[in-house]
């Protein structure tokens, strides 16, 4: 692709996320979301594979059916109340058609079946994208009308979006749908505590974003889009295999890193919201995701290809290890400890 037009679609998906994130109005916002599609569909068609082309096809026709709702759900809410103010979404219909737009956008579940192919026809640098900077918007969108919301409708989608970013990615063995099933699951942790504590959601998204950057950024340095290819890479690049390892177990939660601190207080939340069975059920169906993240940690650091693979096993490779990849994954790994001044900034 020209470097110039890369330049313009990349200004042109950073222009439309600022216009939605700062605007109080429905037509803004819904302006902006426009002009985000627009911009990434010629990232994810950029290869002219005809994957890549079905993917940036799906992607056009679900993100413009929900940029349709979320307009007519904006224009029941004034034309019943008279308000287009973003936060004033008060009318149950307008609300529910409002819900429904937006995890069209994000990928819950039930409106998750276009996030696995657009991703897996998109490249890795263009899946980052996908997974962290479009869903920015979506996210803001539902933070200021999180008080509209109807919250059973959304704990019902969290629990099902959990469940089947888990069990989906069980018998995956492409990267790039792996990872597109992990942020349907860390989607459901996020729509569960919504309603109760917004705050709590996004530094959920915010420590999601850090930790997913951090993997697609070190897969993209390793060239992994299969997991035979990962199985090979220990002898090609050692230092990033172990890099990937711990990423992996802090984005699977496990306590001594990062990714445990918001799934610890979003349990802890529920809890205190009386939601306890809501929380045992969410905490065991993560359970599954965690299965796949361990075969990813196995496959990075196994030291000897099976002999099942049919790649050659790869030479030894002194790459250095990229600033931005060593900042993220330090930063995906060693949060925990300084949990309370997080909590206490959040």
């Amino acid at each position: 692709m020209n470097p110039q037009a890369k330049l313009i679609f990349v200004i042109s998906l950073l222009l439309g996320t600022t216009i939605t994130i700062s605007s109080n109005h429905w037509i803004l916002a819904w302006t902006g979301l426009e002009i985000n599609t627009l911009a990434i569909l010629p990232l994810i068609s950029k290869s002219h594979h005809p994957r890549a082309v079905e993917a940036a096809t799906k992607y056009f026709l679900v993100q413009a059916t929900a940029s349709a709702l979320v307009l007519f759900s904006s224009m029941i809410n004034a034309w019943q109340n008279g308000q287009w103010d973003i936060t004033q979404l008060t009318h149950p219909t307008a609300c529910l058609v409002m819900t429904a737009a937006i995890s069209m956008k994000l990928g819950l579940v039930p409106f998750h079946f276009w996030f696995p192919e657009v991703m897996q026809g998109s490249s890795l640098i263009t899946g980052l994208l996908l997974s962290t900077i479009m869903k920015f918007p979506p996210m803001t969108l539902l933070l200021m009308t999180s008080q509209s919301l109807n919250p059973s409708m959304l704990v019902t989608m969290a629990i099902l979006s959990t469940a089947v970013g888990g069990w989906m990615g069980l018998n995956q063995t492409q990267v790039r749908k792996i990872m597109a099933f992990s942020s349907i699951s860390h989607l459901g942790w996020m729509a569960i505590i919504l309603v109760y504590n917004p705050k709590l959601a996004l530094m959920n998204f915010y420590l999601y974003i850090m930790m997913t950057a951090a993997v697609f950024m070190t897969l993209n340095s390793m060239k992994v889009l299969k997991l035979s290819t990962l199985m090979t890479t220990w002898a090609k690049a050692p230092s990033l295999s172990a890099i990937l390892l711990m990423t992996l177990l802090s984005l699977a939660g496990l306590p001594p890193m990062t990714g445990f601190l918001p799934k610890w207080l979003i349990i802890q939340e529920l809890t205190k919201q009386d939601m306890a069975p809501a929380a045992v059920m969410i905490s065991l169906l993560s359970l599954l995701g965690l299965f796949f993240y361990l075969r990813l940690a196995y496959c990075a650091t196994i030291t000897l290809p099976p002999h099942t693979t049919n790649h050659m096993k790869q030479w030894h490779n002194n790459k250095p290890i990229g600033i931005p990849v060593a900042i993220l994954t330090t930063m995906s790994v060693a949060l925990l400890p300084i949990s309370p001044m997080i909590l206490t900034i959040v």
